[in-house]
């Protein structure tokens, strides 16, 4: 399973990005696509995340600004990323799970300016 990821760049603070992940390989048809995000020195931590039958889960932290959407028949999975501020300055992950495996891909970076 390979992921691509796009989308991440320099933004003001309230602006907006959209993060998009493709998946390729072996992919089944029952799996969770997300986003995760690591800070220098810091565990990380799931931003949101999507099961392939549309259920959702956001962090806290993002609820209201960030919103996850996926197509499954290009196994793709969007972050749209409002309201941004630069606490939300990370390298992004792109995540899949499937037969309790993770997969990931490189990280995206998202600067935001203040």
């Amino acid at each position: 399973v390979q992921l691509q990821a796009s989308g991440g760049g320099l933004v003001q603070a309230g602006g907006s990005l959209r993060l998009s992940c493709a998946a390729s390989g072996s992919i089944f048809s029952i799996n969770t696509m997300g986003w995760y995000r690591q800070a220098p020195g810091k565990q990380r931590e799931l931003v949101a995340a999507i099961t392939s039958g549309g259920s959702t889960n956001l962090a806290d932290s993002v609820k209201g600004r960030f919103t996850i959407s996926r197509d499954n028949a290009k196994n793709t999975v969007y972050l749209q990323m409002n309201s941004l501020k630069p606490e939300d300055t990370v390298v992004y992950y792109c995540n899949l799970q499937q037969l309790g495996v993770h997969y990931w891909g490189k990280g995206t970076l998202v600067t935001v300016s203040s």
